[in-house]
């Protein structure tokens, strides 16, 4: 079995993979000030639960965008399953069939995606992760990543529009019935969600006709799921694409 971990600023998601598919997945909130103990109880409760056997697990990849959680999911990996993490950096990038632009700048997250786009997709496509930040990550068919977009996420803007506004307040992430906001709620509802839908929109307009080419835009991320207009508007919508992508660079380095 494959163990693929992916920490971002706000959730840890990892996930299990056994005989050609994902059999587990679970998040956990990113807490870098929690002690490394409590990490490594949470993760050995979730195989337990799961009836997993944690000595079946025979490789461990990681990525991670939170510099204070990296050391400590390596130690908790390396005494729980008693082997060495991959951790997916500028070390191993020109081991992997991609062109890594800025290697020391890129989130390795986004690396990951690419890497699972390139091999989705065998064509130039662009990666929209809906995460703490909403990123635009555009892969070339022969395997370069050909730059980045990054503006705040959903939940991001709206803790921001909560924090820093007296009279409004923290609301669901939901697709409203209409774009004439007629309480608090939907108001901040019909700017949010419907606003961003109009920024994907753009932002992948823009880059298809910098790269004169119609190229097929994948959604995945935590939050990919929220504007439910936009879906026939992607390729796909794969929450997975993160995980699938350190699944393949742990494949890739064994090979």
């Amino acid at each position: 079995m494959l163990l693929a971990i992916d920490i971002g600023n706000s959730d840890i998601t990892v996930g299990l993979w056994k005989d050609d598919s994902w059999i587990c997945q679970w998040r956990i909130p990113s807490r870098a000030e929690l002690p490394e103990v409590f990490y490594g109880i949470k993760l050995r409760d979730y195989f337990l639960e799961s009836a997993q056997n944690v000595a079946a697990v025979n490789t461990v990849v990681l990525s991670s965008v939170v510099p204070g959680l990296t050391e400590k999911w390596r130690s908790v990996t390396k005494s729980l399953f008693n082997q060495e993490t991959i951790i997916l950096g500028p070390a191993i990038y020109s081991k992997l069939p991609l062109t890594v632009l800025n290697p020391y700048e890129i989130g390795s997250d986004l690396v990951a995606n690419a890497v699972a786009a390139y091999f989705k997709m065998k064509q130039t496509c662009i990666v929209v992760d809906f995460g703490t930040a909403l990123t635009f990550t555009t892969v070339s068919g022969n395997g370069e990543i050909l730059g980045v977009s990054i503006v705040p996420g959903l939940r991001t803007a709206l803790k921001a529009l909560s924090q820093n506004t007296a009279k409004l307040f923290d609301v669901p992430l939901e697709m409203p019935k209409s774009a004439l906001g007629t309480s608090t709620v939907t108001a901040i509802q019909s700017g949010m969600v419907i606003g961003y839908e109009g920024l994907v929109k753009n932002m992948v307009e823009a880059i298809r006709k910098e790269l004169k080419e119609d190229c097929p835009a994948i959604a995945t991320g935590g939050l990919s799921f929220i504007i439910t207009s936009l879906k026939p508007y992607f390729y796909s919508v794969d929450p997975m694409l993160t995980l699938d992508g350190l699944r393949r660079v742990a494949e890739l380095l064994r090979e």
